[in-house]
């Protein structure tokens, strides 16, 4: 395709994904406006990146710090973008992770929390982080186990942990439920990430706590339907990945 046909196939494919977030808002009655749409970036050239903004697009999540800090810079004349890390953060990638990216969705770790708050840059304020739950108990999930009760007694001493922390600010959590061949089936999950936030919140006021990074290609319709404020959309946008 020239560029001018990837503009269009890229407008069509946002214009396509708000009028689904705005029907799934309005069958749950919320305000649509209270979903952000990140696109989920990981593997797509500075030019598709580029395209997205131009069709509107303000908010792209990455995965891998080597990868993204390259796009980062090529794509730095773009005003008014908000990047985000979606993937796991080895420690020793902490320091350019906490420079680099205005959000973190996969927090599930003191350790993580402690060298993220030593290396973020005061002048930048604070990180914005997420924390990462496995409400499903798959071994093969990473997060804060989250259940059961006790185990989330265990997600509110992380955050009641978090506050030793000034240079982060915790905002919400984050959820990856299990892959089934229908998505109807994830809903539970998202609902339970959603109910968590609130007994979070109920426990301890002074969190605040908002946001509900849930949902992707495959099932944000139903996420969005359970609360989700953020929804991580990749190949729905942007596309198949390019390398």
């Amino acid at each position: 395709m020239n560029q001018s046909e990837v503009l269009q196939t890229m407008q069509e494919r946002y214009d396509q994904v708000k009028a689904r977030v705005e029907a799934a808002a309005s069958r749950s009655r919320r305000d649509p406006n209270d979903v952000l749409i990140l696109a989920v970036s990981k593997l797509q050239s500075p030019e598709k990146i580029r395209a997205a903004y131009h069709a509107g697009i303000r908010a792209f999540g990455e995965s891998y710090v080597e990868e993204a800090l390259p796009k980062l810079e090529t794509l730095s004349d773009l005003e008014k973008v908000s990047w985000e890390m979606v993937g796991h953060v080895q420690s020793r990638k902490a320091k350019r992770t906490a420079n680099t990216f205005s959000r973190l969705h996969s927090l599930a770790t003191l350790k993580l929390a402690n060298l993220l708050n030593r290396h973020r840059d005061p002048a930048l304020g604070a990180l914005e982080v997420l924390i990462q739950v496995n409400v499903s108990g798959e071994d093969s999930k990473q997060g804060l186990p989250a259940t059961n009760a006790q185990e989330w007694e265990d997600v509110f001493a992380f955050t009641h942990a978090l506050k030793a922390c000034p240079n982060l600010r915790l905002s919400g959590l984050m959820c990856m439920p299990p892959l089934f061949d229908d998505p109807e089936h994830n809903r539970p999950y998202f609902k339970m990430t959603r109910e968590l936030r609130d007994f979070l919140n109920s426990r301890d006021p002074e969190l605040k706590l908002k946001e509900l990074s849930m949902g992707t290609s495959y099932d944000f319709d139903i996420a969005v339907e359970e609360g989700a404020t953020i929804v991580r959309l990749g190949s729905i946008l942007l596309g198949e990945r390019q390398y």
